[in-house]
């Protein structure tokens, strides 16, 4: 796992941001796993400037989103899919027809959706690189505490910690807090380089469990831990619990040294 520290939440997303850049421009097609939530959105905001600059396109790149919440509208304020549309895809070039979000409005059956998002990640080829945040009690997507470590995407209960944390309103007619479609974390796994982003000293303790802790169903982010390609990007407040920092930014160091040296070859080829 590589655990990159930086100085502050700008520069968690603008080197987040640089990765996706990189990835999409060696491969325009790539497809991206992607994610909402407070965290990602300066992330989002500086993949929008570099479309703006002329820097990217994503006409090609194919999406998926990690989850969306059971009985609620694509045009209802709340919908994953309007936070998608309000902070990225209306921005950019995207091509509506390849994103993708598992969504379950009322009426819907919720059990057929997690099998049949399951079918068109596989059709896409898999995913390239999967985007997270990480919720206070370690949750990823929303595979809450005590998910299983096995899961494929399916329906979940969330946790009060996450219903609070999002600050949904949940007396909204036609909304359910109380539960949502999510990728699991068997299918976060498959995926073949994840990026996860944390700040403010709020996710230390999650951050900590996760990297540094023992791989445990009690916080699912610490699945990454069996991921071979996993980085994770932490301002110093997100890092304040972390033991093994001086290592972590010399790993960085070296790699940054490396890949002067060897090009996209020291990428593919991590040294942590």
């Amino acid at each position: 796992m590589e655990v990159v520290v930086l100085d502050s939440a700008d520069a968690v997303a603008e080197y987040g941001a640089q990765r996706i850049i990189g990835l999409v421009k060696q491969n325009s097609a790539a497809v991206l796993g992607l994610a909402t939530g407070r965290t990602p959105v300066a992330l989002y905001k500086c993949l929008i400037r570099a479309y703006q600059q002329g820097d990217i396109s994503f006409q090609d790149v194919i999406t998926f989103n990690l989850d969306e919440y059971v009985g609620i509208g694509d045009d209802e304020p709340l919908s994953f899919s309007a936070f998608m549309r309000r902070e990225l895809f209306n921005a950019i070039d995207i091509n509506v027809e390849n994103t993708h979000i598992p969504k379950c409005p009322e009426g819907e059956n919720p059990f057929q959706v997690g099998e049949e998002y399951e079918r068109s990640i596989e059709l896409a080829g898999g995913i390239d690189l999967q985007l997270l945040g990480i919720g206070t009690n370690g949750h990823i997507g929303f595979n809450e505490p005590t998910s299983s470590l096995a899961s494929r995407t399916r329906v979940k209960t969330l946790a009060g910690s996450t219903i609070h944390d999002n600050s949904l309103n949940t007396n909204k007619a036609g909304v359910s807090a109380e539960l949502a479609v999510t990728m699991g974390i068997g299918t976060i796994l498959d995926t073949r380089r994840v990026l996860l982003l944390a700040t403010g000293d709020g996710k230390a303790r999650a951050i900590s469990a996760a990297v540094e802790g023992p791989v445990s169903s009690m916080c699912p982010a610490s699945a990454l831990q069996l991921h071979p390609k996993v980085t994770v990007v932490v301002d110093q407040a997100a890092a304040s619990q972390l033991q093994l920092v001086d290592y972590y930014q010399h790993v960085h160091q070296q790699q940054a040294a490396v890949q002067t040296r060897f090009g996209q070859r020291a990428v593919d080829q991590p040294l942590y």
